[in-house]
């Protein structure tokens, strides 16, 4: 497997790893459990910075000239970390409307 296919599985996974703490998130806030939502927000948080640490270091490859090119499977990791990290900043609102309530 080449560096840009390992890079963008890892992506995907460390992606879906704060998806899934986000959604876990919100339903513990539903059920009150907010110190539960809290730790799994910045759990989330973690897993995506991992996710966004393996975007930073293709980025810094493209700009030193070492670029891979594009693949499918990159384009997806790309399209499946905005969609997490969207979703945690609006579990982080979700969760503040439930702790207001």
């Amino acid at each position: 497997m080449d560096k840009l296919t390992e890079a963008a599985f890892q992506i995907i996974l460390f992606a879906g790893n704060g998806k899934s703490n986000a959604m876990e998130a919100i339903q513990q806030a539903k059920e009150g459990n907010f110190e539960e939502a809290d730790k799994l927000i910045e759990e989330a948080g973690e897993e995506l910075g991992k996710a966004h640490g393996y975007q930073t270091n293709l980025l810094q490859d493209e700009a030193n000239g070492e670029g891979n090119g594009v693949n499918i499977i990159l384009v997806h990791s790309q399209d499946h970390l905005m969609t997490s990290m969207t979703l945690r900043d609006l579990a982080v609102e979700i969760i503040e409307i439930y702790r207001n309530k």
